[in-house]
């Protein structure tokens, strides 16, 4: 049986063109702000980390909110996690991240525009037939207006994919707050500019990486409907060369 999704959640052609370009090394994702003549060249996708998911139930959010100071100092519970209605199956999966260059020119300065283009959970290798938006739990698609997306906050254009069972323990390094003010982070700091936090007791993890606020979490479907990968795209998502 051949998988068929929602069409109000499908992507159109360049959305799914972005998808697949922006893991594709050498490829043109389009031109340097107002310099169309230089193009951005995907130059490679590297594993930054990987992402142990027990509970098979994945948040992608932001891993703090902006009103967490005020809700902690009021004794008042933070907003729920956005998290994927659909699930994957328990395990362990890498974190790519997709990297562009687009050299350009400021105020004399010359600089190699190097810049993350999306980043994935890797789900399976199996090939991808279809992209659709990924719904939250708590999105209505009913709700949903021609061509609108469900869209992820991004708090300080930082993202994360976490295991949603650990959440609590995951997230609390970026939700504690004393006088209104942030406690410094024990996490792990990755590569790419991203953190990584472990919860041991339940062999979970939460980990960082750039975006910016208001993004769309993309499906990789197989042919048989199992999602095969999840992308957050950035930067310039959705330019075509």
């Amino acid at each position: 049986m051949t998988w068929v999704g929602d069409p109000r959640l499908a992507a159109d052609a360049e959305a799914a063109w972005y998808l697949e370009a922006a893991f594709t090394p050498g490829a043109r994702l389009g031109t340097v702000y107002d310099d169309p003549s230089t193009p951005v060249v995907v130059t490679g996708v590297a594993e930054v980390a990987t992402l142990r998911v027990p509970s098979g139930r994945i948040v992608v959010d932001a891993p703090w909110d902006d009103d967490d100071a005020r809700m902690y100092e009021c004794g008042l519970p933070t907003r729920p996690p956005r998290e994927l209605a659909v699930g994957i199956p328990p395990g362990t999966y890498p974190v790519e991240v997709a990297w562009t260059a687009g050299p350009y020119a400021f105020l004399g300065r010359r600089f190699d525009g190097v810049e993350c283009a999306a980043t994935r959970l890797r789900v399976s290798d199996e090939p991808v037939a279809g992209w659709e938006a990924g719904l939250g739990v708590a999105d209505d698609i009913a709700r949903l207006q021609p061509g609108e997306r469900p869209r992820v906050a991004a708090g300080a254009n930082v993202v994360c994919f976490a295991d949603a069972g650990a959440w609590t323990t995951l997230s609390a390094p970026f939700r504690t707050y004393v006088d209104g003010s942030p406690v410094p982070r024990d996490t792990e700091r990755l590569s790419h500019e991203g953190e990584r936090v472990s919860d041991e007791a339940r062999r979970a993890d939460l980990v960082t990486f750039a975006a910016e606020s208001g993004g769309v979490v993309w499906l990789g479907r197989t042919g048989t409907g199992d999602v095969s990968v999840i992308v957050v795209t950035s930067g310039m998502a959705g330019a075509k060369a």
